[in-house]
C-alpha cells in the first residue's frame, strides 16, 4: 500500500509545481493578501485570481495530510528499512519549512530570493518522494545481466541529469521572478543578434537562462546516449530515453513560451517538465544507487 500512496504523493507535487507556476503566469500571487487566511477565512470566494492562489494553498495543505500519511504505510511495510523512514521524517520536516517558506512570499510581497528558495524546497521534496518511491520497488536490488560498473554509471549521471536541471531552475525561477522572462522577446535570436548586447541586468538573466538551457540540454542527451550504450538495465534505459526526449521538449517549450509572450499554458507545461526532468534524475540515480545493509 506505501508504493501507491508514494506515487500519488509524487503526482500531487508535481501538481502543486504545476499549480504554482500558474499562479505566478496569471499574476495571482498575492491574490490573497494575508496568511495563512485568506481575507481573514480559510473559505473565501473563490473566483479569479483567488481561485489560483487559495487552491494552490488548499493543495499544499492536502500533501502535509498525504505525506506523513505515506511515510506511516511505509513504515508499516518496510519496518526494517529505518533509513527509509528517518528520509520520510526528513520529508515531513520539509513540508513544513516550505509551507513557511511559502507564507513568507506572502507577508514580504513576493521578495525574489525567498520565492526561488520556494521553488528549491518543492525540488528537493519532490526528489526525496522519488527516491522513497524507488527504494520501495520489488526486488530493487537485483540487476541481472548488471555489471558494477554499468550501476554506478548510471548512478553518476543520473546525479548529474538532476543537478544541472536543478540548478537550471533556479535560474529560470529568478528570471521569472524578476520579470525578465521578455527581456529578448524574440527566438531563436534575443534582441535580433545571436549574444545581445549585455549591459542590463534583466538581459543578461534572461540570455544567460537560454544559454545555460542549451548546455544543460546537450549534457543531457549525451548522458542519456551514454546511459543508453552501457546499462542493460532496462529501468533506466526507459529513464534515459524519457530525459533525452524530455531536455529537448524543455528548450523547444521554452522558446514557444516566449514566442507565444509568456502565455499560461506555456510557462506553466515549462515549469512542471523542468520538475520531472529531476524527478528522472534523480530516480536513475536512486535506483542505480548500490545500498548498504540496512
Amino acid at each position: 500500500m506505501a508504493r501507491p500512496f508514494l506515487l500519488l504523493v509524487l503526482l500531487w507535487t508535481l501538481a502543486l509545481i504545476l499549480l504554482g507556476s500558474i499562479v505566478h503566469a496569471t499574476e495571482s500571487s498575492l491574490a490573497c493578501p494575508d496568511w495563512p487566511t485568506c481575507f481573514g477565512t480559510m473559505m473565501p470566494e473563490m473566483t479569479g485570481g483567488v481561485f489560483w492562489e487559495h487552491l494552490h494553498r488548499l493543495w499544499a495543505g492536502a500533501l502535509l495530510v498525504l505525506f506523513p500519511v505515506a511515510v506511516v504505510l511505509a513504515r508499516r511495510s518496510h519496518p526494517e528499512r529505518k533509513a527509509l523512514f528517518r528520509l520520510g521524517l526528513g520529508g515531513i520536516a520539509l513540508l513544513v519549512f516550505q509551507a513557511v517558506l511559502g507564507g513568507l512570499t506572502v507577508i514580504y510581497r513576493l521578495p525574489d530570493a525567498i520565492s526561488t528558495s520556494h521553488l528549491a524546497m518543492a525540488l528537493i521534496f519532490l526528489g526525496l518522494v522519488t527516491v522513497m518511491l524507488v527504494r520501495t520497488a520489488p526486488r530493487v536490488t537485483e540487476r541481472r545481466g548488471v555489471t558494477g560498473t554499468a550501476r554506478r554509471t548510471a548512478w553518476r549521471l543520473g546525479c548529474w541529469i538532476a543537478g544541472l536541471v536543478f540548478l537550471q531552475s533556479l535560474v529560470g525561477a529568478l528570471v521569472r521572478h524578476t520579470d525578465a522572462g521578455m527581456a529578448c522577446p524574440d527566438v531563436p535570436l534575443c534582441l535580433g543578434r545571436v549574444i545581445p548586447p549585455l549591459q542590463y541586468p534583466a538581459v543578461q538573466l534572461h540570455f544567460a537562462h537560454r544559454a545555460l538551457g542549451i548546455g544543460v540540454a546537450v549534457a543531457v542527451v549525451m548522458f542519456a546516449r551514454t546511459i543508453l550504450r552501457r546499462s542493460r538495465d532496462a529501468f533506466s534505459r526507459r529513464l534515459a530515453v524519457a530525459a533525452a526526449l524530455g531536455v529537448v521538449g524543455q528548450v523547444l517549450l521554452g522558446f514557444v513560451s516566449v514566442a507565444f509572450r509568456l502565455g499560461v499554458p506555456w510557462v506553466s507545461a515549462h515549469s512542471v517538465l523542468a520538475a520531472t526532468l529531476v524527478a528522472l534524475g534523480v530516480a536513475m540515480a536512486a535506483h542505480n544507487r548500490e545500498r548498504a545493509p540496512q
